[in-house]
């Protein structure tokens, strides 16, 4: 009997990347960027949360640390779309300090793995640990300066935190599926490079949309619209900038 646990794992993942690419697609600020950024946010802390508890009872490190990072990222993505300007909870402090063990852990266990006679600790190489403990720390880095400056405040700070911190999570979920998981693919479906499209696309639009924020500017000259669709679009930007983002 397949376990209720894995379910909510397989379900949560496959509605998670669905849905994620959904909401990427759709304008920014949108009501149904915002419906799919709902299912989003529920599916993929489902999915990771489930993920990790399956890896903890199984004793796959590997698997522990991407389960515990995809949560962290998505619940700080989402928190970061809820804040009011320059607001701050319990729930920002506590992830700082999950960001700050997991990174302390993950390097130190790197380290163990380069000290090892096989070269691995419970399977995993030391670089393995390495990446995991850089975007821990990095990740806990941007928190600490959030945390410092009295909150999020509304505009391209916001934005941006909440847009490569969805984007991560969704690529984690991406690369563990279409890489990770391919014994569950048709036979003559495993191994193709095809495969490294849709786990990497979610990186690739991660710095797509970051260029767009930070540089807007750069797409002034555009060619002409029609005038109501060009005002429609600005209010929408408008929207999103001083506005919690829905979800």
């Amino acid at each position: 009997m397949t376990s209720p646990i894995l379910i909510l794992h397989i379900s949560g993942g496959i509605t998670g990347i669905v849905s994620g690419f959904i909401a990427m697609s759709f304008r920014k600020g949108s009501a149904a960027h915002a419906v799919a950024g709902r299912v989003f946010v529920i599916a993929m802390l489902c999915m990771s949360g489930a993920g990790a508890y399956m890896a903890l009872m199984k004793s796959q490190t590997g698997n522990l640390m991407g389960g515990v990072m995809t949560f962290y990222m998505v619940t700080t993505a989402w928190s970061a779309g809820r804040h009011r300007n320059g607001e701050t909870n319990l729930l920002d402090w506590a992830a700082l300090l999950v960001a700050l063990a997991f990174g302390a852990i993950a390097v130190t266990f790197g380290v163990q793995a380069m000290q090892s006679p096989t070269g691995s600790k419970a399977g995993y190489p030391p670089p393995v640990y390495f990446i995991w403990g850089v975007i821990a720390l990095l990740s806990a880095a941007g928190d600490i300066r959030m945390l410092a400056r009295g909150g999020v405040f509304f505009g391209r700070q916001r934005i941006v935190r909440h847009l490569w911190r969805m984007c991560l999570g969704l690529f984690i979920a991406t690369g563990s599926f279409f890489l990770g998981q391919q014994k569950v693919f048709p036979v003559f479906l495993r191994g193709l490079a095809v495969w490294y499209v849709p786990a990497f696309l979610p990186l690739l639009l991660m710095i797509f949309w970051l260029i767009r924020v930070r540089f807007k500017n750069a797409y002034i000259g555009e060619p002409a619209r029609d005038r109501t669709t060009k005002d429609r679009d600005g209010e929408d930007r408008a929207r999103f900038r001083n506005e919690p983002l829905p979800g």
